[in-house]
């Protein structure tokens, strides 16, 4: 790995990156039990570089085009080890093109979501999305329905290792919604809760 920049966008970065661990200190959590994930949604690859050169090596991508291009870009400039998550929708006839890429499946809330994936790549690491969000068209499992889900694609052969949520607003609707999945995900014995942006912490 490269030496960041005093002031180059490495630093900003680095500096962005800080804030939020000393925010979660002081919010009474441990910094290194969380894990910090980089969207780059609409960034091109000198985005994802700069985060791979300050150490964010989880890197979360809404568009198929764009991860498939992203990756590629890293590849060629000699930067592994980038571990890729799929955030948005899933659209069943990109799975495929995408299977041997992303590394974990953050937004399955349909059973055919999951059939579509453990078909392409068996074991495959997914997080359920949890509805709780009303923007019209956002995707999500009705937190009732997710232990059936959970099962089923338990079923189909998947390593479904957590849940995911984009908090509603306002703030206190957000915080009861990061209850719900953090009971739910306790009651499924799941580590992982993929919760909350930069400005819900």
């Amino acid at each position: 790995m490269r030496q960041t920049r005093e002031d180059g966008p490495d630093a900003g970065i680095a500096a962005r990156l800080k804030q939020v661990r000393e925010r979660i200190e002081r919010a009474g959590g441990d910094p290194k039990a969380v894990h910090v994930l980089a969207v780059t949604k609409g960034f091109g690859p000198d985005a994802v570089a700069a985060a791979w050169n300050v150490g964010l090596f989880e890197v979360g991508e809404n568009y198929a085009q764009e991860l498939v291009a992203k990756r590629a870009a890293l590849t060629e400039l000699g930067q592994r080890g980038v571990r890729w998550h799929f955030l948005g929708a899933i659209q069943t006839n990109k799975i495929r093109a995408l299977a041997g890429l992303v590394d974990c499946w953050q937004s399955v809330s349909r059973e055919s979501e999951g059939g579509r994936i453990a078909r392409a790549r068996p074991g495959a690491t997914v997080l359920i999305q949890v509805a709780f969000s009303s923007d019209a068209g956002r995707p999500g499992c009705e937190p009732e329905a997710v232990p059936a889900l959970a099962r089923t694609l338990v079923g189909f052969g998947l390593d479904v290792s957590g849940l995911m949520a984009v908090a509603p607003r306002p703030a206190d609707e957000a915080r009861a919604a990061f209850r719900t999945v953090r009971r739910l995900a306790d009651d499924l014995g799941l580590p992982v809760r993929s919760i909350g942006m930069t400005e819900d912490l």
